[in-house]
């Protein structure tokens, strides 16, 4: 089971003149916007906590103005918190000595940022070995550390060219393959893709997929385009006038949202790439063991008034169906070892999507099993697909 690598607890920031004074205002339910006209102070985060645990990519979304990027700020504490705690592997943050924090800036945690800050009179290999040159690393080392990174992030070859040569998709490749050069625990990563194309975004995000399910940092992604935090999220939490509204998975979120905010926030989502195979499956009434006589495989079918039985091994390994049609004439003619009508029904892992799912559909006339790593979880029929299109998912 992950551990928590980053705790959040009751942190809040307020921009402005005494900003503690603002806090027992929040406490008492007073708005962002009552603050402002009252005091002049903004509030960036108000009273937020979560945890991260260790190689998840947790997204922040909301937004513009929700406190998303001020959050992530605090994180690494490029903004100083005006009260709460941040612990990372259990060292305090906020308290942290300059020290301290140095060490932790250079050696746990990264940032990308949204604009690429590339020097332009730097080659790509020399952008890359920037924080380690500053670290006093020696030139031979952090130059092969730099062409590992830029091979990883798919530029090998572009070592020697200069940013204005590369595209701004490359560019940003470039930020994260400087991030990843002092092979920290922690990235975080604030609209790192916002500023580029949809096509090259897309690769993007692609990209950090391939690369997390090597490296298995922990990554806090920052954005404000849903579809991307559902991409890239393993859990997501939506922010609204510095504070969190709903922190679960990208289906938790879509099927049950917490509030009138999410639901109007997730409205226009396309479900059918979200909801999986296990959110809207049926479990079976009954099922058969390969070994069992056919007359009493027909007897609890009858009894549960069932059209299709699952056969499965003691250990719950799928291996098909047998129809009521096939067990009765299977029973009259004095049969008994029902493996031999036992039929092949198209299967799916746990967390194939609607979408891949509703391509099996269009060509089975029986329900399409669902499984994890061959042991039987449900079945999903066409009109449990139509129900986790529309969005009557219990």
């Amino acid at each position: 089971m992950s551990q928590t690598k980053i705790k959040i607890e009751n942190i809040y920031k307020i921009f402005g003149h005494s900003p503690k004074k603002v806090i027992p205002m929040l406490e008492k339910g007073m708005t962002k916007d009552e603050i402002l006209d009252k005091t002049g102070n903004t509030v960036g985060v108000n009273n937020t906590s979560f945890e991260v645990m260790e190689g998840e990519t947790f997204v922040v979304m909301g937004l513009s103005g929700s406190g998303k990027s001020t959050l992530i700020r605090c994180l690494n504490r490029l903004i100083n918190p005006t009260s709460g705690q941040i612990t990372v592997d259990g060292e305090e943050i906020v308290g942290a000595s300059k020290e301290n924090l140095r060490h932790m800036r250079r050696k746990k945690m990264s940032m990308v940022f949204q604009h690429f800050a590339l020097f332009p009179h730097r080659t790509v290999c020399s952008n890359v070995e920037y924080g380690l040159e500053v670290q006093n690393v020696d030139k031979e080392t952090r130059r092969k550390m730099a062409y590992e990174k830029l091979e990883l992030v798919g530029l090998k070859g572009y070592e020697e060219s200069y940013p204005d040569e590369l595209s701004g998709g490359m560019q940003q490749r470039v930020g994260l393959a400087r991030s990843l050069a002092n092979d920290p625990d922690i990235l975080l990563m604030d609209e790192a893709f916002s500023a580029l194309d949809p096509l090259i975004k897309k690769d993007m995000q692609d990209q950090l997929l391939e690369l997390q399910e090597d490296l298995q940092k922990t990554i806090v992604f920052i954005t404000h385009d849903l579809d991307e935090a559902l991409k890239l999220g393993d859990r997501i939490a939506i922010m609204k006038d510095g504070k969190i509204v709903q922190i679960g998975t990208g289906e938790e979120i879509l099927t049950n949202p917490a509030n009138s905010y999410v639901k109007d926030f997730v409205e226009n989502v396309d479900r059918t790439k979200v909801i999986t195979a296990d959110t809207i499956l049926r479990k079976p009434l009954e099922k058969a063991l390969p070994s069992e006589a056919a007359k009493v495989v027909l007897r609890r079918m009858r009894k549960n008034d069932m059209t299709v039985i699952p056969v499965t091994t003691k250990k719950k390994e799928f291996k098909g169906v047998i129809t009521i049609d096939d067990i009765v004439a299977f029973v009259k003619e004095g049969n008994q070892d029902i493996t031999k009508i036992v039929q092949n029904v198209e299967t799916v892992e746990k967390d194939t999507s609607i979408y891949d799912m509703s391509v099996v559909a269009v060509d089975t006339e029986h329900p399409i099993a669902v499984v994890d790593n061959g042991r039987l979880m449900g079945f999903i029929d066409k009109v449990d697909l139509l129900s986790g299109i529309i969005g009557e998912v219990d």
